[in-house]
């Protein structure tokens, strides 16, 4: 992966260091929340809306401070073009081969809407560091190679989503490997606000299984 530099800032109030990973197509801008010493990561990323994109009501940022606690970094990162599914995978593999520079070589991808598709592509693209993938109000399109993962895979969908339907996330699941579990929230939009706090439960144990159990 074409990953040709990185230069980290100094740390945000938030809690992150402002992150370039500077590569043969552009530089990619992230937000890391590092665990000195640690294996483990967590990658996030958001959908078209581009920019720093969180779902569930500051889902993102919230788990990505919280998990450092258990021994999980967190990187978040913002695709140059949120709108480019091809691009936006490169973006992914950046970012796992930046946090492979750092030793951590067991990471989970979680992408919201159109991340959902770019977080399936990438781990089928780089199954050796990624452990498990998270979905929140995937689309359908470009989740294909869905069925060559062998990481366990985790898809959340609002009942009520006016984007993109939940059988976005039940055509994924279907063709999907085992361990995989489908989780469809009732009265819930396409941004999962409604229902945030089950939602990042769900998605902070999920997370803490198959990173910390591994």
């Amino acid at each position: 992966m074409p990953l040709l530099d990185s230069t980290l800032g100094v740390a945000d109030a938030e809690g992150f260091q402002p992150v370039t990973l500077e590569t043969d197509r552009g530089p990619v801008e992230a937000r890391y929340y590092p665990v000195p010493g640690g294996d483990l990561a967590a990658l996030w990323v958001g959908g078209v809306g581009g920019g720093f994109d969180t779902p569930a009501r500051g889902l993102y940022p919230r788990l990505a401070a919280d998990l450092t606690a258990d021994g999980i970094t967190s990187l978040r990162l913002r695709f140059r073009d949120p709108r480019d599914l091809e691009e936006a995978v490169y973006d992914v593999l950046c970012g796992l081969s930046f946090l492979g520079r750092q030793g951590i070589h067991h990471v989970a991808l979680v992408g919201h809407s159109f991340g959902g598709a770019v977080v399936v592509q990438a781990a089928a693209s780089n199954r050796g560091a990624v452990c498990t993938v998270v979905t929140l109000a995937t689309q359908g399109y470009g989740t294909d190679p869905v069925g060559d993962l062998s990481c366990p895979i985790l898809l959340i969908h609002g009942e009520a989503d006016e984007i993109l339907p939940p059988s976005c996330s039940i055509h994924v699941h279907r063709k999907a490997r085992d361990p995989k579990k489908l989780v469809l929230v009732p009265g819930t939009g396409h941004a999962l606000d409604e229902t945030s706090e089950a939602v990042c439960r769900e998605v902070r144990d999920w997370l803490k299984e198959h990173l910390l159990n591994r």
